[in-house]
């Protein structure tokens, strides 16, 4: 079964006209004084690898009270919220020499930030995140979650994280196969672009990407796109990434929804 594909987008006006799953950054979100009215579901990111490859902390982000209430917000406001990210710890080998500390204290602070999450705002669709490098690393940080208290293999949806730059690799097949094998089989993906859906979208349920906007902002805009330089915000252009994606992953024709359908009662 192919995975739930949730389109990444720097454009949270989006929200009130999409007929997709969209995934948007906190970042993007905070500062709107009038928030958009979700169109279809949609999931938030936290932000966490801007926080870290340019502070390495999170010590100029928000605190996890004033996160909680910007997710209670964008519950209400916004409505139709699957999920949010926790404010976790990327543990790529240049966000970790980015920060000065190890693989083992961003898995303890990415499950104490669940945690503490958690029980400001149990009612909040907060999910919990794995972090790790090696396929050991993820166990390890399975079995902090589970030290903490907190049962992975029954929670609705886990975040895969630290993958999105060698996705396509063996090293990620072996990861999700290791999660599934002691009973996490509903993961998230982050940062899964067509490669990596084709190699190992069976594994997940769900995922996201951001990458069509990369890759537009290296390219002349579409034929018959007018009014900007390139195509890095276009949802023409989002809109043609995304069904490739979909291709490549096999969904049903049914699925295969434009970003802008009209809207039906």
């Amino acid at each position: 079964m192919s995975p739930l594909f949730y389109l990444g987008t720097h454009q949270p006006g989006w929200l009130s006209t999409a007929r997709v799953p969209l995934f948007i950054s906190d970042r993007r979100l905070r500062g709107y004084w009038r928030l958009p009215r979700a169109a279809a579901r949609w999931a938030v990111d936290s932000g966490g690898f801007t926080e870290l490859s340019t502070h390495g902390t999170w010590a100029y982000g928000p605190t996890p009270a004033q996160y909680v209430c910007r997710i209670r917000r964008y519950t209400t406001d916004i409505g139709r919220l699957a999920w949010a990210a926790p404010q976790d710890w990327m543990c790529e080998p240049w966000i970790v020499a980015k920060t000065g500390l190890t693989v083992a204290d961003h898995q303890r602070r990415t499950v104490d930030n669940f945690a503490q999450l958690r029980e400001l705002a149990p009612d909040l669709p907060i999910i919990p995140v794995l972090q790790g490098w090696t396929t050991a690393d993820y166990l390890r940080c399975a079995d902090l979650y589970t030290a903490a208290g907190i049962d992975l293999t029954t929670a609705p949806l886990v975040g895969l994280g630290s993958v999105c730059r060698r996705q396509s690799t063996n090293d990620t097949g072996r990861i999700i196969t290791a999660l599934h094998q002691i009973g996490m089989r509903r993961l998230h993906g982050f940062g899964f672009k067509i490669l990596a859906l084709r190699r190992h979208g069976h594994l997940l349920t769900s995922a996201d990407s951001l990458a069509w906007s990369a890759q537009a902002r290296r390219e002349p805009p579409l034929p018959g796109c007018v009014g900007h330089g390139n195509c890095a915000n276009c949802p023409r252009y989002a809109t043609q990434w995304r069904q490739r994606v979909l291709a490549a992953t096999a969904h049903p024709a049914a699925e295969q929804l434009t970003l802008f359908d009209p809207i039906r009662a």
